[in-house]
């Protein structure tokens, strides 16, 4: 399925080494693939981590909250959708919905509020119009591919 506008799609498999010992992916890997997943996001659109440095600002998590729902385990393809839901002065909110690509069952959902940070600085600063004008904001609180 293609991504609507405004969703990234981000597609992954579970590796063996995502497993714990109770036989399922551990809930550290869902964080880990946000994160992965905000930075393909971000790069896409133009904002790679090199032009943030560039600029000595990044964003910074204030909050992750993640639903676990299903568990996925070592094989299973996985698509990861977000998109920006707000985007304010110096905060945003990113959610995600980590969907099983082969059966489209939803195995979480999360988002994470962030900060948008200057690193000179040390302290939280404005999103630039650049980077503001880069992304498309959709405020639904979910996706799921089988609702479009």
């Amino acid at each position: 399925m293609d991504c609507p506008p405004a969703i990234y799609c981000h597609r992954l498999r579970v590796t063996a080494a995502d497993i714990d010992t109770l036989g399922h992916t551990n809930n550290v890997r869902y964080v880990a693939w946000m994160q992965d997943a905000a930075i393909a996001h971000s790069t896409a659109m133009g904002w790679n981590p090199d032009r943030y440095q560039q600029q000595q600002q990044t964003w910074l998590v204030r909050r992750h909250e993640i639903e676990y729902l299903l568990p996925s385990a070592a094989g299973d393809p996985i698509v990861i959708y977000t998109w920006i839901a707000t985007l304010g002065k110096v905060t945003s909110t990113r959610r995600f919905e980590i969907v099983h690509a082969d059966s489209n069952a939803l195995l979480a959902r999360a988002q994470t509020n962030w900060v948008y940070y200057d690193r000179t600085r040390q302290r939280p600063t404005r999103v630039p119009e650049s980077l503001r004008t880069s992304f498309e904001v959709d405020p639904r609180s979910h996706f799921h591919p089988t609702d479009s």
